[in-house]
């Protein structure tokens, strides 16, 4: 679980699509009009009628060439003829199991994670209320994504298992789905925009019958979001900032449109690679790094560093930066859960708002001098 749980994370951030597909026109013949109830995600969307609602996921991974429709339906709702073919899934669900950590703060933020039965690897679970659930034996590890416990999960028998897939062969995916389980496959790590991959807390909302609840929950953090920007509304980026570390021989920065570069600019910083077109990442060599950022006056490392010492012992090239030299190091990965799983990576997606102000803090420290960082970390 950790190795695919940090790998997905990596393609999340740096992987090298592009775009994303339009739904399918699902020609639903329907006497009430429906809207999308979705604004800013872009992978999936939510069309709710009298009686049940279409959940529609596009671009489930990267060059994806076919979405995936859910029909939630609601007690005592009626499904027309041409919406049979799809999956259904009756709602409100009592019991789920989810295989991404970065599910967990939806569930919690409705307060349904007690509806949570099983998790693949629970160690990795960071969030104090819901390791309480998975010590006192009322969430089971079900294994590892790749290879879940089936005859486990179907003793559970959960009324929907929630998982993703990184490419379109998803053996385990096709098992669950022969053994009468019903599954859904997300796609809100495929989200470049930090308020789109927020949104998918609509998805939970649908599924547990609180679309009331989990919008309210949204908008707040759109508004605390935009809130945030205001701050720094006056401010010139001047800030130049170097984002990584070096993985085996390259470094990959993010592109200008990726999730990591919306935050720095969203935060009034000049992020050196923001003009990079484009989401996912650009691999480069360390001396095209050093050429470009050797001045740079912050850096935002990767990895779960907790000193100067440790970072500069990882690298012995890292000493030739101006900002390690004036130790103007970050990192938002050093914060770990109990059992050691990365609170940044459960939490950040759910929550961009203050990962936000954690990057305003330390571009624009004036601006929130009472703030303490949510996952940020400066390096001493």
């Amino acid at each position: 679980m950790k190795f695919t749980f940090k790998l997905i994370l990596f393609v999340f951030l740096f992987s090298t699509f592009v775009g994303c597909k339009k739904s399918k026109n699902l020609n639903v013949k329907e006497s009430t009009n429906s809207k999308n109830a979705i604004g800013y995600a872009s992978s999936f969307s939510i069309n709710k009628y009298e009686g049940y609602s279409i959940v529609t996921v596009s671009n489930p991974w990267p060059e994806a060439n076919k979405d995936f429709t859910y029909i939630l339906k609601e007690k005592n709702g009626s499904i027309p003829d041409n919406l049979q073919k799809y999956t259904t899934i009756p709602i409100p669900l009592e019991s789920i199991v989810v295989t991404s950590t970065t599910n967990i703060p939806f569930l919690e933020m409705l307060g349904v994670e007690k509806s949570l039965v099983g998790f693949p690897h629970t160690d990795y679970v960071s969030s104090e209320k819901t390791r309480k659930l998975i010590d006192a034996g009322a969430v089971k590890n079900i294994g590892q994504n790749e290879k879940l416990n089936m005859e486990q999960l179907i003793e559970l028998a959960p009324n929907l298992i929630i998982t993703f897939g990184v490419d379109n062969n998803n053996p385990m995916i096709d098992n669950l789905q022969k053994s009468g389980l019903k599954v859904l496959i997300q796609a809100d790590w495929m989200e470049q925009t930090p308020l789109g991959k927020a949104e998918w807390i609509k998805l939970y909302g649908a599924l547990f019958g609180k679309e009331k609840e989990a919008k309210t929950l949204f908008d707040e953090i759109v508004k605390n979001y935009n809130d945030a920007i205001q701050l720094v509304a006056t401010k010139k980026p001047t800030a130049t900032v170097l984002y990584g570390s070096m993985y085996q021989d390259q470094w990959y920065v993010a592109r200008g449109n990726s999730w990591v570069a919306q935050f720095m600019k969203d935060a009034k910083a000049n992020y050196l690679w923001a003009n990079v077109a484009g989401t996912g990442s650009l691999s480069l060599p360390f001396e095209k790094i050093l050429e470009k950022a050797k001045t740079a006056k912050y850096w935002i490392a990767t990895g779960s560093f907790k000193s100067i010492t440790e970072f500069e012992n990882s690298n012995p090239h890292y000493n030739q930066f101006d900002a390690l030299k004036s130790k103007n190091v970050y990192t938002f990965e050093s914060k770990l859960g109990a059992s050691g799983g990365t609170i940044y990576y459960e939490l950040a997606p759910s929550r961009p708002d203050l990962v936000l102000k954690d990057y305003i803090k330390i571009f624009h420290p004036e601006l929130l001098p009472n703030y303490t960082f949510t996952f940020a970390q400066k390096l001493n």
